[in-house]
């Protein structure tokens, strides 16, 4: 059985990380944004895209309806500053949702169909954790990506999230 407390945490957690991670990218000098980078998605700006997209995508799913996109890769937003408003929206999207489930309501199986037209099934506790996971895992690219800057990148682990909002 799901817990909503659990499932309410990482996605503020999420919502958290992001800001840490966009702050830092807006720190960057001028242009290492959108720098060409030898990269699935080509920049730092093309795989927060990649991120932003795939949560709309997973919105939807959670929604019961069609997301209407045919590539993970699209570009969004060029612009961070329109990309960080439009992440926000989601992730206010997704803080909403999650804290409107019940335990029983996020181990509802949700029907789907991926990017690719392939049919699935998830709980909703599943896809929200996916979610979060999912941004977790190309925060890492683009961490990775701030050693060819060279710069520091943030850090968005678990503890320094506790640490820094004492949520628990």
């Amino acid at each position: 059985m799901a817990d909503a407390r659990t499932i309410r945490r990482l996605i503020h957690y999420r919502a958290w990380a992001d800001q840490q991670t966009f702050d830092a990218v807006a720190a960057l000098p001028p242009g290492e944004a959108v720098k060409e980078r030898p990269t699935l998605f080509k920049t730092i700006v093309g795989t927060l895209n990649h991120n932003y997209l795939i949560d709309r995508v997973w919105q939807a799913h959670l929604e019961g309806r069609d997301h209407g996109f045919k590539a993970r890769n699209l570009l969004l937003h060029a612009d961070l500053a329109e990309l960080w408003a439009a992440q926000q929206a989601t992730h206010r999207w997704y803080r909403d949702y999650a804290a409107a489930q019940s335990d029983a309501a996020l181990d509802e199986v949700v029907a789907f169909k991926f990017i690719s037209g392939v049919a699935g099934q998830m709980t909703r506790a599943d896809m929200l954790t996916h979610v979060v996971n999912h941004g977790s895992y190309h925060r890492g690219w683009v961490a990775d990506l701030f050693f060819q800057v060279p710069a520091k990148n943030p850090s968005t682990d678990i503890p320094d999230f506790v640490a820094a909002t004492g949520v628990r």
